[in-house]
């Protein structure tokens, strides 16, 4: 898919959990992601969008997972798999390094920063729709991690709210060369509008 125009006034960054448990060296979860970040060039070309679209005038928005705590899902119905599997291992847990943003992504003073997220949605139990309409946005750029989940859940339901949805191949990661073949490949193309790399979304913001 060929990259759209992309307006400053209606178009809004999604940065998708750009945690040190994530992207830096140590995270617990960084080593899953490697190999894949590594042959895509993930954290460079985070680095270089989150860039262009400040200098384009676009609006970021962070979209956060929840931080751990000890006892999150105690006392629940139906925590899933994944959840669990967060909880027990405390990733992005409170007042830890590895739930601190990475160092190429502190929030900007015009930055907005979402609810975080329970689940794999940035929208599901948030205030990131509201926060969108609020500013206009009809194009959200989705980029971060990881590809087949909160990237992937995210642009399914900003599709279904309407959104105009871009998704940026080399600006993400997976555990495994399947997972991200199937969530640009197979599911991808499903409800994305766009599907392109970097040097492309930049080239349109230009």
């Amino acid at each position: 898919m060929s990259a759209d125009s992309y307006s400053a006034e209606c178009t809004g960054l999604l940065l998708v959990d750009p945690y040190n448990d994530f992207l830096s060296e140590g995270g617990k979860l960084h080593g899953f992601a490697k190999p894949i970040a590594d042959s895509v060039g993930t954290l460079a070309n985070l680095i270089a969008v989150v860039d262009a679209v400040r200098k384009a005038g676009v609006q970021v928005f962070y979209v956060p997972h929840h931080r751990a705590l000890p006892n999150d899902y105690e006392g629940w119905i139906h925590p899933s798999p994944y959840q669990l599997g967060a909880g027990r291992a405390q990733v992005f847990a409170v007042d830890s390094w590895g739930g601190e943003w990475h160092p190429a992504f502190l929030p900007q003073k015009n930055d907005v920063i979402v609810k975080e997220h329970w689940g794999a949605s940035g929208f599901a139990n948030t205030d990131l729709d509201f926060q969108l309409k609020q500013r206009g946005i009809e194009k959200v750029v989705v980029v971060g991690m990881l590809a087949n989940t909160c990237i992937e859940t995210t642009g399914k339901f900003a599709a279904e709210l309407g959104y105009h949805v871009t998704l940026i191949r080399d600006a993400t990661a997976a555990f495994s060369k399947e997972a991200m073949h199937a969530a640009h490949e197979i599911n991808g193309p499903t409800y994305a509008h766009s599907i392109i790399t970097t040097a492309e979304l930049i080239a349109a913001l230009r």
